[in-house]
């Protein structure tokens, strides 16, 4: 099974490469596949260090908060 999280772009530079936020952790992401045009603050899913497509934030939100609940409760 393969997980994509959401992450929030914090950065983006002249490579199409972004440093996306989950939570505490940043992550450096290839923009080359997303399916829509992004911009800094963006989320975005995200795959094996690519960007699939943006999401609303408030969905991103809810499964931010979703995976956190399984890492306290232990379930994984």
């Amino acid at each position: 099974m393969c997980i994509g999280f959401p992450g929030r772009i914090v950065s983006i530079d002249e490579d199409n490469m972004a440093v996306i936020a989950i939570s505490d952790v940043r992550r450096d992401i290839c923009l080359d596949i997303v399916d829509e045009e992004v911009k800094v603050g963006d989320y975005v899913i995200c795959h094996a260090g690519y960007a699939i497509h943006r999401i609303d934030a408030d969905l991103a939100k809810d499964k931010l908060e979703f995976l956190q609940e399984l890492v306290d409760n232990e379930i994984y």
